[in-house]
């Protein structure tokens, strides 16, 4: 018999929420062969058969020239797919329903899915799904995406289909032609049938929606953005908050094991470069991969209650014209907000942009925003060389800087992920609002963190080995770890870009761990700490500012420091955001080329503000 079933429906349908309830842990996912789209595969058993499901790209039609639509269309034309499940929102039966008129040209045997019942049943609202039934022609099952009880006749369902498929037995009456006449008749023939089908489907106590006190307030121009920024900011807080025992509990993991192992390992006479490897390195591995999980768990549960209560959409309503200046919905601007405290965050939070294009160029722009950790390192140097009304300046001058580099970044890889002929504005209807299912969130905030868990390990493994082969040291000293060497050899390279030996290591460093600058600097300057603890214990290493401060401002100009902020700064953000923007891309080329772009950007940026700089310091 054959088995793989394809979803087909437009953004926000609940497409996703159907797959991964299908298939739970047994998912491929990478991109169209190709094509820069995401692809989901996974398979589910059911009555002893395997059956494989397709969760094809979101888009709201099949007619269309982007990646997604002509994907989608070809998929189901070629006929890999045996049945096609098509989701549709219940309570925007009309608007969801194009999906379905477009298909009908493809005489494919599908079932289709009213989703969101739920909101159906608070909007109240009856649909005689039985009356659609019969006028389609195919299989309509009334259905709660969030609610596990339902999929167990959905499954039922697909297994009749298999055996026994039905096709649409309606199709929109279009005309041929490609002039923009025809092409307005083929549309207008499709509502027109859409009208036809819905005809006293659906029945509503109150006909007209009025839109609430709050409403009027998050759809405010001003207020309302002030509003969802708040709202955004304070989720962001909550996120924080619920990580926080994770994260400590992976914490402790690098102290707890880190002098048992080393004096197991040394008491055996094990190679100093074993011990450093499974007393430090490892340890800390498992802390960072916890971290990233933890931070996946938090975000997902938070934001994906703001989405399922129809919040996110009123903030995506907001910005959406602020945000398509630089290519991107506005839903690109809650991962912009939480960029401000975790990179991470941010790029997780992408997940709600409607295709990979767009989400690819959130991370992207997402990376432009300095995170948390490194705003505890810009004061604190800042203050060294400029004081404090100089330390204002400069942070105005960082954020003025990330706003310009959010607009580069948007021209420079926009073009390529969202090109304009592929942007359009937002057009959407506000869901109402309605409780959340917190089993269905929590399910789904816990299956992607611990998805993160599984394929982060592997890549911080090897960033982690790479940057440990490159600052190890035999005597513990810095003279003796290769990148001590490395920047020595090329200092005369670097002191273009306006950094010395120090500052770049320093720099180096800035790309594993923003907070690892301020260890580096003591270990290269003071030289009261290895680099290797340095780096991998800057979290839980006091660091004497008060004799850095003294050290560095007698070894390096000015314009070296301000140079050096911005280019740390604006360098890749840390390991576990770039391990992130991998495993969130599916994309080891794009991830390399937004890298590389920001290493080299920094660097140019450096030796921009040095140059300049050193005409006024």
């Amino acid at each position: 018999m054959n088995t793989r079933i394809a979803l087909l429906g437009q953004p926000n349908s609940g497409k996703s929420t159907v797959y991964n309830a299908l298939t739970g842990a047994r998912q491929h996912v990478g991109n169209w062969p190709g094509k820069t789209v995401e692809k989901n595969d996974g398979y589910y058993m059911h009555n002893g058969t395997r059956y494989t499901v397709t969760d094809l790209p979101g888009s709201y039609g099949l007619s269309g020239n982007s990646d997604e639509e002509i994907i989608t269309a070809e998929f189901i034309r070629s006929g890999q797919a045996d049945l096609v499940c098509i989701l549709v929102d219940a309570s925007q039966l009309e608007r969801s329903m194009f999906m379905v008129a477009e298909f009908a040209a493809l005489d494919k045997p599908a079932v289709l899915l009213l989703n969101m019942m739920d909101v159906v049943k608070t909007q109240k609202k009856e649909i005689d799904f039985k009356l659609l039934e019969k006028r389609l022609g195919i299989p309509v099952l009334p259905f709660t995406a969030a609610d596990h009880k339902g999929y167990g006749e959905l499954k039922g369902l697909f297994e009749r289909e298999l055996q026994d498929p039905h096709k649409l037995s309606s199709v929109p009456q279009t005309t041929v032609g490609v002039t923009g006449e025809a092409v307005l008749a083929q549309s207008q023939a499709k509502y027109d049938w859409i009208a036809q089908m819905l005809k006293d489907v659906t029945h509503a106590d109150s006909p007209d929606y009025k839109l609430s006190r709050f409403d009027r307030l998050t759809t405010s121009p001003v207020l309302g953005k002030i509003l969802c920024i708040v709202v955004v900011l304070a989720a962001f807080l909550v996120a924080m908050i619920v990580m926080m025992p994770f994260m400590t509990i992976g914490s402790m993991i690098p102290a707890v094991l880190n002098k048992p192992v080393s004096n197991l390992l040394n008491g055996w006479n094990v190679h100093p470069w074993l011990v450093s490897v499974f007393s430090m390195v490892i340890p800390n591995i498992l802390y960072f991969t916890i971290s990233m999980a933890s931070f996946v768990f938090g975000v997902n549960l938070v934001f994906g209650f703001l989405e399922e209560i129809g919040f996110l959409a009123r903030a995506a309503y907001q910005f959406d014209g602020v945000l398509s200046r630089l290519g991107l919905q506005g839903k690109a601007i809650c991962p912009l907000l939480m960029g401000f405290g975790c990179t991470i965050g941010g790029a997780c939070g992408t997940r709600i942009m409607d295709n990979w294009g767009q989400r690819m160029l959130a991370m992207a722009v997402v990376w432009a925003v300095p995170c948390g950790a490194i705003w505890g390192v810009i004061p604190v140097i800042s203050s060294m060389f400029f004081g404090p009304a100089g330390t204002l300046l400069v942070c105005l001058l960082i954020l003025v800087y990330m706003a310009l580099m959010m607009w580069i970044v948007s021209l420079v890889f926009g073009r390529t992920l969202a090109p304009a002929e592929t942007r359009s504005g937002m057009i959407m209807e506000l869901p109402p609002y309605h409780k959340a299912h917190w089993k269905h969130i929590i399910r789904e905030a816990f299956m992607k963190a611990w998805d993160i868990f599984k394929r982060a390990l592997s890549t911080v493994t090897l960033v982690s080995l790479f940057f440990y082969a490159f600052s190890f040291s035999g005597s513990g000293s810095i003279e003796g770890s290769l990148l001590y060497r490395v920047g020595t050899a090329i200092e005369p390279v670097t002191r273009f870009f306006g950094l010395g030996w120090q500052t770049f290591m320093a720099f180096v460093s800035s790309a594993f761990a923003k907070e690892a600058v301020l260890g580096v600097l003591n270990a290269a300057f003071v030289g009261k700490s290895n680099l290797m603890e340095a780096t991998f214990f800057a979290k839980t290493a006091v660091q004497d500012n008060a004799a850095l401060a003294a050290t560095m401002s007698q070894n390096i100009s000015k314009p070296e420091a301000l140079a050096f902020l911005f280019a740390c700064t604006f360098n890749v953000p840390c390991v576990m955001a770039l391990t992130t923007t991998f495993r969130e891309s599916h994309s080891l080329k794009w991830t390399a080329r937004v890298a590389a772009f920001y290493i080299g950007g920094a660097l140019v940026l450096a030796c921009i503000v040095f140059h300049i700089s050193a005409l006024f310091l």
